[in-house]
Parts: structure tokens; sequence; C-alpha cells
């Protein structure tokens, strides 16, 4: 039976091409930004996006809006909506986020990033990938199977948020507060939110984030005249090298679902401290990100830093300060084995004949916010990986593979 949906979904689905066009094409011009980056929120293409779901046969379509602290007129809307499935014992949920980042400079631009460019199979514009594909996606998704004809085996929800990309305060965070019991621990959440180019990722875990802030502090002198002075800057190029030691050493643990499978600890940027040659400076700055496994602690991270720092402080007479500029424990992971994993899988075998496996990034997802209240969220899509970028694209084919995908999701056994 579920071989005869598949057959069944693709022709209804690949004849949806230009109406997903155009809606990218509206989604884009509706520009979805921030505050802080000179915006007005979401609430034109939410508008939009209700516009084309009270065209179709929702059970429920709910609006559930958060007030810019910052801007009392500004509302912050996120959209809920459902639909009866065969089976109401569970829902099958696909979420994405209405909010854009800022095009950057313009002239990055090959064209307007608020309005639509078709080159080949690609669309440019802002937000196109980011997430307006796992917006047309999961909509035309339930557009293909209410044409077919046949319930979704569970209930269907479509949820639309604000602000993913400046915290979520008034997002998911905002519905998950306000709406208790819309999520059960059965259901299926899928985030279309990250992914890779030929399908196979499905992100089941992330890792824990720990960004340190090192301020070494010592006495400017003379280059000439050491003896004067006490020199910062050594103190923190050996503080580098031994906390890239230790923490290495100390946390060696390997999962196999990560790529890389290790906790990584990079030094990454280091301010400026004088501008001539021959002067030791009196500060030296510099910072470490570092992204953990889930199973270790960042306290006990942060438990070798400051055993390094004493151990520097001491052998170069030096003080040392740390900030943590951004500090994340990860959430629990989804299993591996969970349903909407293994759903998935068969649904991306289906439609693009690939083996998709879980696995585990680095980053931070909003799954993260469904993990750490108990919920078994994955984040999968097919993409080229252009989020944020000038020029950003997605690729039409990617937009109609997916939508089957998650047509075949919600049809089949």
């Amino acid at each position: 039976m579920s071989v005869k949906i598949a057959h069944a979904i693709s022709p209804i689905v690949d004849k949806y091409r230009d109406e997903m066009i155009n809606m990218q094409k509206e989604l884009t011009r509706r520009v979805a930004l921030d505050l802080q980056y000179g915006g007005k929120g979401e609430k034109k293409k939410a508008d939009y996006i209700l516009s084309v779901l009270k065209d179709m046969p929702f059970t429920e379509i709910k609006v559930c809006s958060a007030k810019d602290e910052r801007d009392q007129s500004v509302e912050r809307p996120n959209i809920i909506a459902r639909l009866k499935g065969r089976d109401s014992s569970k829902t099958i949920w696909i979420m994405s986020h209405m909010d854009v980042v800022p095009a950057g400079e313009p002239g990055r631009w090959s064209s307007d990033p608020f309005e639509v460019r078709i080159e080949g199979e690609k669309l440019f514009g802002r937000g196109v990938e980011d997430n307006q594909q796992g917006i047309v996606t999961s909509i035309f998704a339930v557009k293909a199977i209410l044409e077919l004809g046949m319930p979704p085996i569970y209930d269907v929800g479509l949820l639309f948020v604000s602000d993913e990309e400046t915290g979520n305060k008034y997002g998911i965070d905002y519905v998950l507060k306000n709406n208790p019991g819309l999520f059960r621990k059965d259901d299926l959440i899928i985030v279309p939110d990250a992914g890779s180019p030929d399908s196979t990722m499905i992100e089941v875990a992330e890792k824990s984030i720990l960004w340190t802030k090192f301020t070494v502090k010592g006495k400017q002198t003379h280059a000439s005249t050491p003896n004067l002075g006490i020199n910062p800057h050594r103190a923190g190029a050996n503080l580098i090298v031994r906390l890239d030691k230790a923490l290495h050493r100390k946390f060696n643990q390997r999962n196999k679902v990560f790529d890389p499978p290790v906790s990584t600890f990079e030094p990454t940027m280091k301010e400026s401290n004088i501008p001539n040659v021959n002067t030791i400076p009196e500060t030296d700055i510099f910072c470490f990100d570092a992204r953990v496994l889930p199973e270790t602690s960042l306290a006990d991270v942060k438990s070798v830093i400051s055993e390094t720092i004493g151990e520097i402080q001491k052998e170069f007479n030096v003080t040392v300060e740390t900030e943590f500029l951004q500090e994340v424990q990860a959430a629990p992971a989804t299993p591996e084995d969970a349903e909407a994993v293994e759903r998935l899988r068969k649904a991306i075998k289906k439609v693009y004949n690939r083996t998709a496996r879980p696995m585990g990034i680095g980053g931070g997802t909003v799954a993260a916010a469904f993990r750490r209240m108990g919920f078994n969220a994955v984040v999968w899509s097919t993409l080229e990986e252009t989020a944020h970028q000038p020029d950003e694209y997605c690729l039409i084919p990617n937009l109609i593979g997916d939508t089957k995908v998650f047509a075949n999701l919600f049809a089949s056994d």
C-alpha cells in the first residue's frame, strides 16, 4: 500500500512546481526582520500564510501572538494549523520559522535580495532556504495528501513561528509556555531547518556550547627591557596551548553520532593589543569556542579551564579573567530509533532512494527547545546550506522532493 501511495503522491506534487515558486516569491517580498535589524517582525508574512491556510480544510487554525516588549505595537505571531487524521493518538508536526536575517551588504547580491530571482533550477532571495523552503514544503505536502483523498495516518500539525533567528523568546519558547498540552510525548516533531545536500542527515542530537573570553593582564614596557614588565601575550600563548592539550586529554570520549565524533576546543577570536612591534602589551585577549559531547558536563570543562589558568597565573605572574559569553548544556538526544527517525528514513528512501542516518551536529537548533521538555524532535531537510549568505538560494528539485517526503510521512503506514 505504501508503495502505491508514494507513486500516487509523486505526480500530484510535480504539478505544484509553479505554485511553489510563486509562494516563495510572495514570502520573500514580505520581509520578516527583528526590531534590532530595523524590521517590524513577521506579521505581514504570517498574514499571507494565514490566507493560504484558510483556503485549506484544516481542522483548526490558531494564532498565538506575543507582544514585543521593545515596541508594543509590534506583534510576533505564531501560527498553529491542525488536520485530523485516522489516528489522533499522536500528531506529526512540521515546524518552520518565518523570520529571516538581514540581507547584509547589497553589493554582494546579484539582484534584489527580497525579490526572488530564478536562474535555472535555483531560486535566489533572502530566506528562500532559511526557512521558507520548510514553510512551502510542509504546506504543499498537506495539499498533496488532501488531493490524494486519503486522511493522514495521524493528526498533522503545521507550526510557523517567529523569532527563531534572534533567540526564540517570541517564537517557540512563547508557544510552549502558553500552550500546555499542545505537544504530547508520542508526537513526531520534524524541524526542516538544517540538513545536507544529499538528504541523508537526520539531526537527533547537538553538542553543548561553551564560548569563553580570556583576558590576560600583565605590565606594559618597552620590548627591549622585558625584565621591567610582565608579558601577557606570552602567557596567553602558553594558556592557549595548555588549554588545548588539557581539554583534549581530559575529554577524549567519542560518539559516532557526531561528525566530528569528539568534543572540540578551538581558539578563535584574538583582539588587537598594541599597534606597534616594540612594546610589550598590558593586556592580551582571546576566545575559545568549545563544542562538547552531551555526555560531558560543562561544569567539568570549566573546572579544567580554571585549573589551567591557575598554573599560568603562578608561572607567569599574570592575572587571567574569564567571561563565559555563551554556555548551553546540550539537550537530551532524540533516540536513534525514535518513530520520527524511522518513519522519516523510510519516506526519504521512497522519494530520494537514499539511506538517511541519525546524526549529531555541533551547532544549536530550535529542536533543543522540544528535547529539553522531553519531546523527540528531529531536524531534517535537503539543503544547499546557503543560509545567511549573499545570494542565498534553494533548489526547486529540493522543494519538490522534500514535499514528497513530508507527504509520504503523513500518508504512509
